[in-house]
């Protein structure tokens, strides 16, 4: 997915841009890049891989040479950014959180209007420069802005860093989050609340969909009205969030707990302890137990001094490796239980596969799960949550494969809570996992727990309906 970070102060900013920058690390697993502009000095940038290494240890050494009061931070999944432009919008710097399924497309526009790429990584497009050189066709910000909301289809949430200022844009649908905070000092914009507290910042407010906001030393200046949809994605609260950001006013741990207590009041199993995977399992496993009156244990942790991230070696069976040696059973509480474990969501099941063994290994006598959300039957489009190159990674859809012959076949009733279909499917996916029993959250109690009406939340990976941004805009510019 990826974050960002902006700040604006009556003072130089660096050291809070870097610590608020390292706030969103758990967003983002390639690229990170830090920008500040000083009048004197102008831009200065500097971008690094965090494939195989931290955020802090890449940028530390590096602070000395940033100066002025204002900067961007990125941690991303996709291209090596911020962007630096000179354009006749002036200089300015960009960075985005963004999923863009019409690159080629939108590259081939730009090409014919003679305009050239040149930020190329791995020979691939970079987004973040096809959005800069949208913004720069447009006759001023705010035009260029929503030249980007009329091209782009996925997502679009951009931070743009110029001399006067910081200009905030979220996604035309509000899938990714921009919060706007607050001090004595200045203003900061981020992906993340989770930044704030320690920095000394509260918060202000939530940029709306398709808002675009000025932010500088002396306030915030609305160039844009939100507009009148929002499909803010669910899986923020269900798995990328940290526990303690808000977003829309909706506390990720709240919901996290809120949506495992309503599953374990719902559920008749009989079990000696609840746990949670780390680290995004472990709210809703504290609100099953409640729920349910099962204690909760920790019967696995995360080793968090050498991983405390997912790093992504290019041997896959190092990849498998390093995923398994994060997670660390406690045998003492295995031994002898039956144990319920509450993780966010079964993609592929590779991963759960290998830990429902270890923890019979560990002496476990049952293994049940409990998931604290629907069954993916849907790859996300959006922003890339799945990362999946083909619907077949999904365990659902090689199910429904094995069992239509197609795994497009018959996807609204496999999407359908407590169907034929839908019961079948759970019940093979435990199967394939050596679960004693599984059990998925139902849609509307995510909804309900999250507390927003379902139209302003992206559900598309469980049940496939979903607006693009592009025809969104298209019909809210009729006029």
């Amino acid at each position: 997915m990826g974050g960002f970070f902006g700040t604006i102060s009556k003072r130089p900013c660096v050291n809070e841009l870097f610590y608020g920058t390292d706030y969103h690390s758990h967003l983002g697993t390639k690229r990170a890049g830090l920008v500040t502009f000083d009048p004197e000095e102008g831009f200065n940038r500097t971008i690094h891989s965090i494939e195989r290494d931290y955020f802090r240890s890449k940028f530390e050494d590096e602070l000395h040479k940033f100066k002025g009061n204002q900067g961007l931070g990125v941690v991303s999944d996709t291209d090596p950014q911020p962007i630096i432009v000179n354009s006749h919008l002036g200089r300015y710097a960009v960075v985005t959180v963004a999923k863009i399924l019409n690159v080629r497309e939108i590259a081939d526009e730009l090409l014919k209007h003679k305009m050239h790429f040149s930020e190329l990584s791995a020979n691939k497009i970079n987004q973040t420069e096809l959005v800069a050189l949208l913004i720069n066709m447009g006759k001023d910000f705010v035009d260029g802005i929503n030249l980007v909301y009329k091209k782009v289809k996925g997502s679009c949430s951009m931070l743009i860093l110029t001399e006067n200022g910081i200009i905030c844009a979220r996604d035309y649908l509000g899938r990714t989050p921009i919060v706007l905070g607050k001090s004595n000092f200045g203003y900061v914009a981020a992906s993340e609340t989770a930044a704030f507290p320690n920095l000394g910042y509260e918060i202000l407010r939530d940029v709306g969909p398709g808002e675009i906001v000025r932010v500088t030393v002396d306030g915030v200046e609305q160039l844009q009205k939100p507009g009148k949809r929002m499909q803010i994605c669910s899986f923020l609260w269900v798995y990328y969030g940290f526990p303690a950001s808000d977003y829309e006013g909706v506390n990720v741990e709240y919901v996290r707990e809120n949506a495992g207590k309503r599953m374990g009041e719902e559920d008749p199993i009989e079990a000696d302890c609840v746990c949670g995977i780390p680290d995004s399992g472990v709210g809703h496993a504290i609100g099953f137990s409640h729920g349910s009156g099962i204690p909760y244990k920790r019967a696995v942790l995360k080793y968090t001094p050498t991983w405390p991230r997912s790093f992504t070696p290019s041997n896959q069976s190092r990849r498998d490796l390093v995923a398994k040696m994060k997670l660390i059973p406690n045998r003492a509480i295995l031994a002898g239980n039956r144990v319920v474990f509450c993780d966010d969501s079964i993609v592929r099941g590779t991963q759960l596969r290998d830990n429902v063994r270890t923890f019979y290994e560990s002496g476990a006598t049952e293994v049940h799960g409990r998931i604290s959300c629907p069954p993916l039957i849907y790859g996300c489009p959006f922003i890339n949550f799945t990362s999946s190159k083909s619907d077949l990674e999904l365990i659902t859809r090689r199910i429904i494969e094995e069992f239509e012959g197609d795994h497009q076949a018959k996807l609204e009733e496999y999407a359908t809570t407590d169907s034929p279909e839908y019961k079948q499917m759970v019940s093979e996916i435990a199967r394939q996992l050596g679960l004693s029993s599984l059990r998925f959250s139902k849609l509307e109690h995510l909804v309900e727990s999250i507390g927003l009406p379902k139209c302003h939340l992206c559900t598309h990976c469980f049940d496939g309906t979903s607006y693009q941004p592009d025809k969104a805009w298209e019909e809210d510019n009729k006029a």
